[in-house]
């Protein structure tokens, strides 16, 4: 007996442990949302909403709920924060109809249509800052999803109980994202080409964050756009035109024929190093940055300049960012083809 409750609190544990945003919890059956366990939750959730109507990034918000000052919590659409929590009071809304769920879901959403720019681009907080988060951010897929999570709105039949006028305005603001999507992607020689992970505020040209995150062509971010492009139904001519340079340009920079392999290194600080090595059986790799005028791949340490190689930069950045991944191998082997078939 006392072994099995043991084990209990352990797989208990081991589930609070995992589930430590509201993402997790989305996974659960329309049902649930009615239990009990799913209205403590809620509880949690709702008391980490900020003043302005959104929630805060890594953070627990869901483990207990936040003993602070309300005027404390910095709302951002960073790292999966807000559209996650605004999902599940939809889904609570849904099964209890409380309106202790369905009013804050519609301040959050007036927050995430508020937050736009008149030009259709998103920042990464609202209110603004006044650093880089001001930005268009497109950084870890920020604006992707937060058009992905607006189309929801408008078209999700769990959303039906959203006024009529507040849809539509959903509608708007994604046909407005993705205008400002096509008038951020850089050109080169007249032809589209990729995205920067953030553009400027009002210029929309691509601009720096942090001091190793410069101007630049990104291998990683511009997949998620372009994914994003791809879902739209009976795609016009400048959309598929957006993609197919956006395509090429990922098929012309794809590294070949190497591999970043951790090594044991006793002289390094965690006696770990991150390396590159020649394999010429290696799947493709893109680089996180490329040179806006170069076209080839940079690093840079937290002094701002930028190097042609990782073993260029210091031990802390590169071993603590991520500056290779296959970020475009499943959407041009899977992804592209299939709407290539649908959209000739």
């Amino acid at each position: 007996m006392r072994t099995a409750l043991l084990l209990f609190l352990a797989c208990a544990t081991w589930v609070s442990a995992a589930e430590k945003g509201a993402r997790d919890f989305l996974k659960k059956p329309d049902a649930w949302y009615a239990s009990a366990e799913a209205k403590q939750t809620g509880t949690i959730i709702l008391s980490y909403q900020a003043d302005s109507g959104g929630w805060p990034k890594n953070t627990d918000t869901v483990s207990q709920v936040y003993a602070g000052k309300r005027a404390d919590l910095q709302a951002t659409f960073d790292n999966g924060a807000t559209l996650d929590e605004l999902r599940f009071l939809a889904r609570m809304f849904n099964a209890t109809k409380d309106e202790a769920y369905r009013q804050p879901f519609d301040r959050g959403l007036a927050h995430v249509l508020l937050a736009q720019y008149p030009h259709g681009g998103w920042p990464q907080y609202y209110p603004l800052s006044k650093q880089y988060h001001r930005h268009v951010t497109f950084n870890d897929n920020s604006m992707a999803r937060i058009l992905e999570f607006i189309r929801e709105v408008k078209r999700d039949a769990r959303y039906a109980f959203v006024e009529t006028k507040q849809r539509e305005a959903c509608q708007t603001a994604f046909d407005k994202g993705i205008g400002c999507i096509l008038k951020c992607q850089i050109m080169v020689d007249a032809k589209p080409t990729v995205w920067c992970a953030q553009h400027d505020a009002e210029t929309l040209l691509p601009v720096k964050a942090r001091a190793y995150e410069l101007p630049s062509f990104s291998g990683a971010e511009s997949v998620g756009i372009v994914r994003l492009l791809m879902s739209l139904e009976n795609p016009p001519s400048e959309i598929k035109a957006s993609i197919e340079g956006a395509v090429q340009w990922l098929v012309q920079h794809k590294l070949s024929g190497i591999r970043i392999v951790s090594v044991d290194d006793p002289k390094s600080p965690k006696g770990k190093d991150r390396v590159v090595v020649k394999d010429p059986k290696a799947p493709a790799l893109w680089a996180r940055f490329y040179d806006l005028k170069t076209g080839q791949p940079y690093f840079c340490d937290r002094d701002g300049i930028p190097k042609p190689a990782l073993a260029d930069i210091g031990y802390e950045r590169r071993n603590g960012y991520s500056w290779y991944g296959e970020y475009a191998r499943d959407l041009l082997e899977k992804d592209y083809p299939k709407w290539k078939q649908a959209n000739p």
